[in-house]
């Protein structure tokens, strides 16, 4: 039977991390709801921002460290009785988000031309791309504002709050790409300007209730040079972390490339379910981060392992029930997303590698918070590059012997979801197994 202590960590795991789930699915979906209003005007149109979403989710991708640095030096503070510093460090984070989105749009819409280009596509589709990320880029400040207001408040122990804040961003999105793609009939322009417009809703809504946070805690909404600093430098570090894994991705993608369409086809289904599966493990690895920083600040070592333990235990089991569905499914899911038969059998030895790692991808998915949480940026960077040394050895292999079909698809799984997840296992597993991690200067 499971102790009173044990229910309450429980509860305040969940009270964390079901929320957090929803705030992250919430993000794709202003893709989704981009893509399916403009699969109505065609195919052109549609290819353009397949182009266009590639160039944004890559910038955005990077830039996400502006969340995951903020969360911990808020956190840190919080715990230890300081809310008005806590707050203070957070919107700090935000006036460098700002600084940051403002050059990357200026440098953004300079250069979209030139970024497209890079694509090779037709003229017409290139005009497309060219328009919607031409909008979009004024966009960017936005998106790293609400980065870094979603990173305080988890700080705060809140990620009910940026769940309702993505809810309702999300349904003023839908509600303005269809009044200017349809009703004002501006077409794929008028999709970017709705994004753009709710983006920058989402930041009147967190500058209100921010603003709210600061005046209960005698906290200045005035940038501070030190609480800038301090998140430059510790999300530099989780940028190059960052870096690490979009060579992973992108190496992948090119070797699976190289192998074959049909391979090619095959290898972006699994990793598609693999995304799908990390939201989860991701809203755990923030529930691990928001606690672990607060327990650090509070001085509470105990505290500190038992979240550990928690955490990676729950990030255990979900893997094992997330594997055995994907396990289960392995037959049926290509042809949900194909329809074709080939591709699907294709794919199903893919989904059993899967399957199998997945209570390794848990442990790694919440170890990551957990060092996040304890602002070992520096490690998780260090270690990004370490997990590379074996994994890009092993995809050069498959691209060497020229292996394709089936086997080439089940080598390619290998590779990312077992030589690199547990390379990753082991950098991660290697820090906790003391308490290095834990005395990093906040």
């Amino acid at each position: 039977m499971a102790s009173p202590a044990s229910g309450s960590l429980n509860r305040q795991i969940l009270h964390l991390a079901v929320p957090a789930l929803g705030a992250l699915v919430a993000e794709p979906a202003f893709l989704i709801i981009d893509a399916a209003m403009i699969g109505h005007l065609g195919a052109v149109p549609l290819a353009g921002l397949g182009i266009a979403s590639a160039v944004l989710q890559t910038i955005v991708g990077l830039m996400i460290f502006l969340a995951y640095s903020t969360t911990p030096a808020v956190a840190r503070r919080f715990g230890a009785g300081r809310p008005g510093d806590a707050v203070s460090v957070g919107i700090d984070g935000m006036w460098l988000a700002l600084a940051l989105g403002a050059v990357l749009a200026i440098i953004g819409a300079v250069s979209t031309p030139a970024m497209v280009g890079l694509f090779g596509a037709t003229d017409a589709v290139a005009q497309e791309a060219r328009t919607y990320l031409s909008i979009s880029m004024w966009g960017l400040p936005a998106m790293l504002i609400v980065f870094a207001a979603t990173g305080l408040l988890r700080g705060m122990q809140d990620t009910v709050t940026p769940l309702w804040i993505a809810g309702l961003g999300f349904g003023a999105n839908a509600l303005l790409n269809w009044l200017f793609i349809y009703g004002l009939g501006w077409g794929i322009a008028g999709s970017a300007f709705g994004t753009v417009t709710a983006q920058w809703g989402m930041v009147a809504a967190y500058v209100v209730v921010i603003r709210g946070l600061a005046r209960k805690h005698g906290a200045s909404m005035k940038a501070q040079g030190t609480g800038i600093r301090g998140t430059a430098r510790s999300g530099g570090w989780l940028f190059l972390r960052t870096v690490s894994l979009r060579v992973a991705l992108l190496a992948t993608v090119g070797v699976a490339t190289g192998i074959g369409t049909h391979e090619l086809a095959g290898w972006q289904i699994a990793f598609t379910i693999f995304s799908t599966a990390a939201f989860a493990l991701d809203a755990l690895a923030i529930a691990a981060q928001a606690m672990i920083g607060k327990s650090l600040g509070a001085g509470d070592m105990a505290q500190v392992h038992r979240v550990l333990r928690r955490t990676v235990a729950w990030g255990v089991w979900f893997g094992v029930l997330v594997g055995a569905l994907i396990g289960g499914l392995s037959g049926v899911l290509g042809i949900v997303f194909t329809g074709d038969a080939e591709i699907a059998a294709l794919v199903q030895p893919a989904f059993i590698v899967l399957a199998v790692a997945q209570p390794f991808a848990g442990v790694v998915f919440v170890l990551d918070g957990v060092l996040m949480g304890a602002n070992d940026a520096r490690y998780l960077a260090i270690a990004g590059l370490l997990n590379l040394v074996p994994f890009l050895p092993a995809l050069w292999i498959i691209s060497a012997t020229g292996v394709d079909g089936i086997a080439g698809l089940v080598w390619l799984a290998v590779a990312f979801f077992g030589v690199y997840m547990l390379a990753r296992l082991a950098t991660l597993g290697w820090r906790v197994r003391t308490d290095r991690w834990t005395q990093v200067a906040a």
